[in-house]
């Protein structure tokens, strides 16, 4: 299976193709969705698309982690990271391509 990455460009790129919006316009779109998506996730709100999944903040504790080259401990500050959850329908999609 070949990897490749998804970026802003391609699903601007998409918009445009399929929805029929000027570049500029689907450029915009994707911006304004994005930033509505970042703006819950900052305000610690998840964030659940339908069929696709859904992004949850949480806050991580300080904590003392080990580097793996050296072995010396050292201490990791607590952080706020996003989870994600894959949809029911979501995985049942990708396990499904697997098998051709």
């Amino acid at each position: 299976m070949e990897r490749k990455t998804l970026t802003r460009q391609d699903i601007s790129e998409a918009l445009y193709r399929h929805v029929g919006l000027s570049k500029y316009e689907s450029a915009q779109m994707l911006e304004t969705v994005l930033e509505h998506i970042s703006n819950a996730l900052i305000d610690g709100k998840s964030v659940k698309l339908s069929s696709f999944g859904t992004f949850i903040p949480r806050q991580k504790r300080e904590r003392i982690g080990r580097n793996p080259k050296t072995g010396v401990s050292a201490t990791i500050d607590a952080r706020r990271v996003i989870s994600f959850k894959a949809s029911k329908l979501m995985k049942e999609r990708i396990n499904k391509s697997e098998k051709h």
